[in-house]
């Protein structure tokens, strides 16, 4: 498959090309990079390099020249791409030479939209990702019971009732017999709904007295008591009471999240939704060079912490390169798969549910005008077509009050749009913040959800990209798998691990593989302002890369998903080594 096209993608969006550079990016960020050498200077370098990296097939991501078969790195940060015999004139005593034995290589790949935090807590919590049924679920939790003491919470994350035979939502009494002694609550997959037994409704006070949230739901049964099952604003009613973790624990937890991403070769992530509280433990970890990430903060919609930020102002590429502070996480609904994404018209198999709008519409486009001020990028979650429509309906109105160009607001999720909402992301210069593999968890339910016409709007990558925008892509973590992979398969195949459904699933809006790469690499940098420092392997930019088995630019595509990370480099820094 050729790597060249003809009109790329990324210069048809309304803004990309002020960020990007139309006519020569690499030479626009040499320009900009005092330690680059100038281009025409870059086969007789003032000083030899660092690191070498050789025969390989890599794919850079930079349309300039898109395949080369090495590059230099000085000071972490790349200096050189093209061929071996220029890359062999930068060796000198000292440079290290790592010879990639025809692999593919690729840029450092990066999640668009994760939960760091609820990544480190997962990786202690007790899994319940592709369970099959309630009873396997309260086995899981019996087991961990065990091993912890008497009174201790039990949490777990990872059910989907969808998947069971019995997709109604579960109640609390079967696995409050089995868990007596324990508070236990276990969130949904998709994090906007928990379970909790008996003994945590307990700890909390919650009985059939108490009232839903604004922006929640407490699930009841037919005599107004609590089933356990709480939506979206109701989870707080029994989160809050759960013990916190040390900030010695959170730490350690952490710094085990980044080596889970490593491994399956990211090198950064856009943290969607971080506490005051998170971000000081995030500062101090780089501080202490304990981090190892490119991490693109959103600070969470927290009044205090909001004040706070926009006080200081935007701040990027700090220590070394490793935090960025400049954007702010908002919510206008829930998901689809606990019925609270909201929607224009009632759910196909729930006629009396519109779903939940977790914000006032008022407050968005408030944040949104502060933020615009205070020069802080905001990215709200939706993902029914209302919610996505009350987002872009706010911005608007943000945008004619405080006018400003290069804003590259965002939309996160954007999984359900009415077709007259699908061109404002363009003509509003609204990024869509999208993650693939949602599509294929959903794809087996979606149409009892929303009935076969307004499927034709649900996940609608490729009409989306004809109208010029770019799509950054990610996992949203821990909802998904860490494996980036994973949504680069969803992205050129519409299918399933198992390779379902043929074809793919609606695959017309299908991604090509030069888009699927530049949705894990180059547009989640735009979509973060960090083109210029990362997103492609390019002179000027951060020496992160991978290094692949095969090479998923050209294999069949249900051979995608048998690719294995043999390398992961940061700063020109080996972070991961399969052994």
């Amino acid at each position: 498959m050729s790597t060249h096209r003809s009109t790329p993608r990324l210069f048809r969006g309304l803004r990309a090309s002020l960020a990007l550079g139309v006519v020569a990016p690499t030479l626009t960020l040499i320009a900009a990079a005092p330690f680059a050498a100038p281009l025409g200077a870059q086969s007789q370098p003032a000083a030899s390099a660092d690191l070498i990296v050789t025969n390989g097939r890599v794919y850079t991501a930079d349309d300039t020249r898109p395949l080369v078969e090495a590059f230099a790195v000085r000071g972490g940060r790349i200096v050189f791409t093209g061929s071996a015999r220029e890359a062999a004139t930068l060796k000198g005593a000292n440079t290290q030479v790592v010879d990639a034995g025809g692999r593919t290589i690729i840029p450092g790949m990066v999640d668009g939209h994760a939960h760091f935090n609820n990544l480190a807590k997962k990786l202690r919590s007790v899994d319940l990702v592709g369970t099959k049924s309630y009873d396997e679920i309260i086995a899981k939790v019996v087991e961990r019971a065990k091993s912890t003491p008497k009174g201790s919470w039990i949490i777990g994350r990872g059910w989907d009732q969808n998947a069971w035979g019995n997709t109604a939502f579960p109640t609390h009494d079967a696995l409050s017999a089995a868990t007596p002694d324990h508070p236990v609550l276990l969130e949904r997959i998709d994090g906007h709904a928990q379970l909790a037994n008996m003994a945590a409704m307990r700890v909390a006070g919650l009985t059939a007295a108490a009232k839903d949230p604004s922006g929640g739901k407490i699930i009841r049964d037919a005599k107004g008591n609590p089933t356990g099952v709480l939506i979206d604003r109701a989870e707080s009613l029994v989160a809050d009471k759960v013990p916190e973790p040390s900030m010695d624990e959170w730490r350690a937890m952490h710094k085990d999240a980044v080596k889970l991403m490593h491994r399956w070769g990211l090198v950064g992530m856009h943290d969607a939704g971080a506490s005051r509280k998170m971000i000081d433990l995030y500062e101090d970890m780089a501080q202490k060079n304990e981090l190892d990430l490119r991490l693109y903060i959103m600070i969470g919609d927290d009044s205090a912490a909001l004040s706070h930020y926009f006080a200081k102002g935007p701040r990027s590429a700090l220590y070394n390169g490793q935090v960025w502070v400049r954007a702010v996480k908002l919510y206008a609904d829930g998901a689809m798969g606990s019925r609270g994404a909201a929607l224009l018209e009632p759910y196909s198999d729930d006629p009396n549910n519109n779903g939940l709008l977790l914000s006032a519409p008022a407050h968005i486009q408030d944040v949104a005008e502060r933020g615009l001020a205070a020069g802080f990028q905001i990215n709200t979650h939706a993902i029914g077509d209302r919610g996505n429509r009350v987002v872009l309906d706010a911005y608007e109105k943000a945008f004619g009050k405080v006018p400003r160009a290069n804003h590259r607001f965002r939309v996160e999720h954007a999984q359900i749009l009415h077709q007259d909402d699908i061109p404002r992301f363009a003509q509003l210069g609204v990024i869509p913040s999208m993650q693939a593999s949602h599509q294929t968890s959903d794809m087996y339910w979606i149409g009892k959800r929303l009935g076969p016409t307004r499927l034709y709007g649900a996940y609608a990558w490729q009409t989306l990209l004809n109208t010029g925008v770019v799509i950054p892509n990610g996992s949203d973590f821990p909802v998904e798998e860490v494996n980036p992979l994973i949504s680069f398969h969803a992205s050129i195949a519409r299918q399933d691990a198992r390779d379902w459904p043929t074809g793919g699933w609606y695959p017309a809006e299908r991604m090509s593989r030069e888009d699927a790469l530049r949705s894990m690499t180059l547009w989640p940098a735009y979509a973060g302002f960090q083109e210029a420092d990362m997103g492609s392997i390019a002179p000027g930019k951060y020496a992160d890369f991978v290094m692949l088995d095969q090479d998923i630019m050209r294999v069949p595509s249900e051979m995608v998903l048998n690719t294995r990370v043999l390398e992961t480099w940061l700063g020109g820094k080996r972070v991961f080594e399969r052994r």
